[in-house]
């Protein structure tokens, strides 16, 4: 076991990238289901491990084939990403246990196994993301799970689901190609791809217009990616018509990483100081934060269908990230860490909750869930509490990640800012009444189920997450702490 310690960033990416074709030769769906899971698992331990020895050890750097950057590839990992590796593994976990019985009763069997190789190569990719220290290698991850995402959203049910993944393959190519665009003039500038070196190497050639230039190529690739306020167009339809399981991994993992990236590339690699005394870059920022909290959460009032509903909810949390980002503060960028593993938590568990009302009604929509919670009173206490966490609701996550993100904007006298977020929580709330509404408040003789629950397989992974989406909401010490960390990190990077 000491011999693999220093090699376990490297296996976080070895074991789903070598599990994915298994999945190809052994066809199986038990088999490939439990390849997919034993893999899980392991990455996840792996996950928790690398976080215990950055905190134990200080930052890991692996140099690929034993070349040191700048001239060979790195993983550097920190209190940051080593955060974001756990909230990403632990999800897949959560994710693959949920698809043993979703999976199965949305697709054919021969289509199965295709479903877990593109899982596990979306997984490897955004560990890949998450852990890689160079801004080339992010972006040839960044492309492994986004091409794995398309096939991820094209195994829907729905024939709407190839339209999506068609949509989303066109904006993610747009958003890599403005990415790689800015990298390239980073890299035509400064001569390295590193993101320490560059760290260190930008400050001295500030004064050219090319290190502007590319920090907005850079800034709109990943906004896209993030889905960001007003670059969210391939979200909304994604997540609606993707297979329910796909869309609770990606709602708890794939922003997640074009988030973290996000946030890396612009408050480390730039020069110190670059952002946070650009007032244009930090209104518009702000801006795009507070009108995605508050432009996505109104059109989720209007949506009829649940998962729709929910996609646009995901748009208007990252608009809360958004407005810690902007703040370009420790506390502020604490507070988006924090409801980063927040949201991943409640977003997860409410999506695998939607999910197990289409095995019970055949339908996501509105009309079709009255007196749901009458007839499936765990499935529907699963969304309820997952929407008073978005909600922000005391004694729930959400409630912690806006105390934060408050606290944040108080410290830099913004009064107004913090009006704005809670008012935004009265906008969640309305659209959230509107499930509570209909599943607990109206009846219909015509509605039909098929089972009373869920079945177990499905309720137990939501649930758990439902429990730790309380649990978190009353101690949040753990997380508070790794967030803490993460943004100090974050600050510290080039360090």
């Amino acid at each position: 076991m000491n011999a693999l310690t220093p090699h376990l960033s490297a296996l976080q990416i070895i074991l789903p990238l070598l599990a994915a074709p298994l999945c190809t030769i052994f066809r199986l769906p038990r088999v490939t289901w439990g390849i997919a899971m034993v893999v899980g698992v392991l990455c996840s331990f792996n996950a928790i491990a690398i976080l215990e020895q950055v905190q134990s050890s200080g930052t890991i750097i692996y140099a690929l084939g034993g070349w040191a950057a700048p001239w060979g590839i790195e993983y550097r990992i920190d209190d940051a990403n080593a955060f974001v590796l756990v909230i990403i593994s632990v999800i897949n976990v959560f994710g693959i246990l949920y698809a043993r019985t979703s999976i199965p009763a949305e697709l054919s069997e021969d289509r199965i196994s295709w479903l877990y190789t593109a899982w596990l190569l979306c997984f490897t990719g955004l560990c890949g993301i998450t852990i890689s220290g160079d801004v080339f290698n992010v972006f040839v991850f960044l492309e492994i799970s986004s091409l794995s995402t398309y096939v991820l959203v094209s195994f829907g049910t729905d024939k709407r689901a190839l339209t999506a993944a068609l949509r989303y393959l066109i904006v993610g190519t747009v958003a890599a190609t403005f990415y790689v665009i800015g990298i390239g003039l980073l890299y035509a500038l400064t001569g390295t791809l590193n993101m320490a070196d560059l760290a260190q190497r930008l400050p001295e050639v500030t004064a050219h217009r090319t290190v502007l230039v590319a920090f907005g190529f850079i800034t709109v690739g990943l906004s896209i990616k993030m889905a960001l306020f007003p670059f969210h167009t391939w979200l909304p339809n994604a997540y609606a018509f993707a297979p329910n399981a796909v869309t609770a991994f990606l709602a708890g993992t794939a922003t997640k990483a074009a988030i973290y990236v996000f946030m890396r590339l612009v408050l480390t690699i730039f020069p110190a100081g670059f952002f946070a005394n650009s007032t244009i870059a930090y209104l518009i920022i702000l801006a795009v934060g507070i009108l995605g909290a508050f432009v996505a959460s109104t059109i989720a009032f209007f949506r009829q269908d649940l998962k729709q509903m929910f996609a646009w909810s995901s748009i208007g949390q990252i608009g809360y990230m958004a407005i810690g980002l902007g703040l370009a503060t420790s506390a502020g960028v604490a507070a988006s860490f924090l409801h980063l593993f927040n949201h991943a938590l409640m977003k997860t568990a409410v999506f695998m909750a939607i999910g197990c009302l289409f095995v019970a009604t055949g339908s996501t929509t509105l009309n079709s869930l009255k007196n749901a919670g009458k007839r499936m009173p765990w499935t529907s206490a699963a969304i309820l509490i997952g929407g008073l966490s978005l909600i922000g609701i005391p004694f729930t996550t959400g409630f912690v990640s806006k105390w934060y993100l408050v606290t944040a904007a108080l410290e830099l006298d913004m009064w107004w800012l913090a009006a704005l977020v809670l008012a935004g929580s009265l906008v969640t709330a309305a659209y959230v009444w509107k499930f509570v509404e209909t599943a607990y408040f109206r009846t219909d003789s015509n509605t039909t189920y098929t089972r009373s629950e869920a079945p177990l397989s499905l309720l137990i992974p939501t649930w758990i997450l439902v429990i730790a989406n309380i649990y978190f909401g009353i101690n949040a010490q753990f997380t508070g702490t790794q967030a803490l960390r993460a943004a100090n990190a974050i600050f510290g990077f080039s360090s």
